[in-house]
C-alpha cells in the first residue's frame, strides 16, 4: 500500500524561527510607526493580526498582506505554499475572534473562510495583488484558504 505524500515543503522550524524573529520586528515597527512603516510589504497593504495561540492561549500577532473588501478585510492562508496550514489559520479556526490593526486603527473581528464564488473572486483579485499566491498554490496539494475578517461591532 503506498501513501500519498502531500506536495508542499514540509514545515522548518530554522526557517519559523526567522519568520517569527521578523514578525516580532515587523510588528513592533508598525505599531511604533502607526503603520506608516511597515504598512506595505512587496508592494500589498499590510496590516497587524493578533490571535488566541489554541495551545498556549497567548496572544499572537503576525504582519499580513490584505485586501480590503468593504468593511471587510480579506488575508490568505498560504503559509508560503507549504505543505500545512499557518498558525495562525488554526488558531482562528479553533477561536475566530481577533484584533487587527491597519494603520494607526483598531478593529475587533471575526474570521470566516470564504467559501464558492465569493472565494473564487477573492482569490482572483489576492493573485492580482500578489502574484506569488498563484505559485504557492501551485506547490501544494492544500486548497489555500482565502479569510475574510469580518469588524464586530
Amino acid at each position: 500500500m503506498t501513501t500519498h505524500k502531500p506536495r508542499g515543503r514540509p514545515y522548518n522550524r530554522y526557517i519559523a524561527a526567522a519568520q517569527r524573529w521578523a514578525g516580532r520586528l515587523h510588528s513592533s515597527v508598525f505599531r511604533a510607526t502607526g503603520g506608516r512603516v511597515g504598512g506595505r510589504m512587496l508592494g500589498s497593504p499590510v496590516l497587524l493580526i493578533t490571535t488566541t495561540g489554541r495551545k498556549s492561549g497567548k496572544p499572537r500577532t503576525i504582519p499580513l498582506l490584505y485586501l480590503p473588501e468593504g468593511d471587510n478585510l480579506v488575508v490568505v492562508a498560504s503559509n508560503g505554499g507549504t505543505s500545512g496550514d499557518p498558525a495562525w489559520w488554526l488558531n482562528l479556526k479553533d477561536d475566530p475572534a481577533a484584533n487587527v490593526e491597519v494603520g494607526g486603527r483598531k478593529l475587533r473581528v471575526r474570521a470566516e473562510e470564504a467559501e464558492g464564488e465569493e472565494r473564487r473572486r477573492l482569490w482572483e483579485r489576492a493573485v492580482r495583488m500578489y502574484g506569488a499566491y498563484k505559485q504557492y498554490q501551485e506547490r501544494t496539494d492544500r486548497r489555500i484558504p482565502v479569510v475574510l475578517l469580518r469588524p464586530v461591532t
